[in-house]
């Protein structure tokens, strides 16, 4: 028997879970769905963005639809139309094996007249942002007179986007007898206000902690000159070559200003902010789903609701007053067990909101320097040529005939490999390689963590981290070690290097100079990090126990 099985969830549902491959309940889900099955309780549900609330919600109510009652038994509120799109996508996905369901989202930005047509087709569960919905009921054109479940998804967004009173006149018209499940990252006063009035002694969880970070989140830190942002955002997208991030900053001109200044240099970037048409907002988010756009600059109201998978950064270019706002940035990265980077650039003076975050979230943040500029060049030249050293496949390769390409192969191969090289590193000129170190090595102090001039920083682990005092480019005591993991694990060399961070927690900038075999690989790490792989035990990759050693 499944474990969502075991919850309660028929066979119908389960097949298209197994299909999605949901295979165990998150903490919210495991918590939330026997309540809502029973149909007796509400409930308020404490959880953070990203924690699998739309299947927590979505399950029960797709569960206790009566398809053979044509009429809206189920309302869905959400704070934006990104949310509304998203949690109607999921639950389409779930009900892929229910014949007849009907799942319509509703949202300001596009045509009401299309989705008043679309409400007289006898729609089961209606998605919705508070204010179309306020516009439908305005016309008479959407009923929740017989709902029997109503959900109000993120409600401590749409408080902060000003729609309590929405939220109220619409729950003022829906059925006394009705369930309600209010789910939030936080429990303001206003929150349990609400609760109070609207909610019938409902049950309350918690899945985790109140502003507990995602555990697959690193929380780093880089002091820079105000100055010297721009520059040290660059660096950072240019050392990850796999880069696809939001970079958060405080104001919309800035967001405006930032974005036009990395597109202008090259960037793949563009912006979300208030003065943004509905029109122009979604095609800079679609451009971002499908990643013509790497970079995405915005404030933290143009990006609540957003919701895309696989975002491997989220920069700050400034740290948020509240701590919250810090918790659901950082919630965009790491889902659904992937790693994920938060990064501050951090400005000397704003010290003091990096301890406030630590304290409050009970994280520690570990201090990040930003790649030197020969750094960012080497980083990528070994990307550039792991990229054409792994690319043999060659029913992919483009045919040419021998007189073609001739010329070429009378050209000495160092030649030809420099001017390969210099094809595609020109964007690193002789200006770019030649900008100093932008770190600054000021001392940080609180009353819960301490960073030094050495580069470490010290938290309530006790644990440390080495930054640029302990530089990977300094090879004077490298350490060559093995690992057996190699091609025939279909692994790419960046692949190996996280694979090794998830087994040991060991950062992967520490990895250098992989040599990958066939059934094995060696690399090079400083002596420190060579210390601690080397005392790492019950190492399992697929179910195969892996080693790492020193060479025989």
């Amino acid at each position: 028997m499944s474990a969502f099985q075991q919850l309660g969830i028929e066979a119908q549902l389960l097949q298209a879970i197994s299909e999605l491959e949901y295979s165990t309940p998150t903490e919210i889900q495991e918590k939330a769905i026997p309540v809502l099955l029973d149909q007796e309780h509400d409930l308020i549900a404490l959880a953070q963005t990203g924690t699998g609330k739309t299947a927590a919600f979505g399950l029960p109510i797709l569960q206790n639809i009566q398809l053979d009652k044509p009429f809206t038994q189920a309302l869905i509120i959400a704070p934006t139309r990104e949310l509304c799109l998203q949690i109607t996508s999921d639950l389409n996905k779930f009900a892929r094996h229910l014949r007849g369901v009907r799942i319509l989202a509703v949202y300001g930005g596009s045509s009401i007249s299309a989705q008043i047509k679309e409400l007289r087709q006898n729609v089961h569960i209606v998605v919705a942002t508070p204010g179309r919905l306020m516009d439908l009921m305005d016309r008479q054109s959407v009923k929740i007179n017989q709902v029997k479940i109503v959900i109000l998804d993120e409600a401590d967004e749409m408080l902060n986007m000003g729609f309590r009173e929405d939220m109220e006149s619409i729950l003022a018209h829906t059925p006394a007898e009705k369930k309600t499940a209010l789910f939030s990252a936080t429990m303001s006063p206003e929150i349990r206000e609400i609760a109070g009035r609207f909610l019938h002694h409902p049950k309350e969880l918690v899945a985790g902690k109140k502003n507990l970070m995602q555990p697959n989140i690193t929380h780093q830190y880089a002091v820079v000159q105000a100055k010297d942002k721009v520059i040290a955002l660059k660096r950072i997208v240019d050392f990850h070559a796999d880069f696809y991030g939001i970079v958060f900053c405080n104001t919309k001109i800035e967001t405006q200003q930032i974005s036009d200044i990395l597109l202008k240099d090259g960037y793949a970037a563009d912006c979300l902010h208030g003065d943004l048409e509905q029109r122009q907002r979604d095609k800079v988010m679609s451009k971002f789903r499908h990643k013509s756009v790497k970079v995405l600059f915005a404030t933290d109201v143009a990006a609540r609701g957003i919701d895309v998978k696989n975002l491997t950064h989220i920069i700050h270019f400034h740290l948020p007053d509240d701590i919250e706002n810090y918790t659901h940035r950082s919630g965009r990265t790491a889902r659904a067990g992937q790693k994920g980077f938060s990064i501050v650039l951090l400005h000397i003076k704003e010290a003091y909101k990096l301890h406030r975050i630590e304290r409050m979230a009970n994280l520690k943040f570990e201090r990040y320097s930003i790649p030197k500029a020969e750094e960012v060049y080497q980083a990528r030249i070994v990307n550039f040529i792991e990229q054409i050293t792994n690319d043999v496949d060659e029913t992919k390769l483009t045919p040419v005939k021998n007189e073609w390409v001739w010329p070429l192969m009378q050209m000495d191969k160092e030649k030809l490999v420099e001017i390969i090289l210099r094809s595609e590193m020109k964007k690193f000129n002789t200006n770019y390689l030649s900008m100093p170190d932008i770190n600054v090595e000021e001392k940080l102090s609180s009353g819960n963590s301490h960073y030094d001039r050495s580069g470490e920083s010290r938290g309530r682990g006790g644990s440390r981290r080495r930054t640029e005092s302990s530089s990977p480019s300094k090879k004077s005591n490298n350490v060559r070690l093995h690992i057996n993991l190699g091609r025939k694990d279909n692994l790419k060399y960046d692949e190996i290097r996280e694979e090794i961070f998830k087994l040991t927690k060991v950062s992967g900038r520490v990895i250098r100079d992989i040599d990958m075999k066939n059934t094995y690989s060696y690399f090079m790490t400083d002596p420190e990090s060579s210390s601690k792989l080397l005392h790492c035990k019950n190492l399992k990759y697929k179910g195969r126990e892996i080693q790492i050693k020193k060479p025989d």
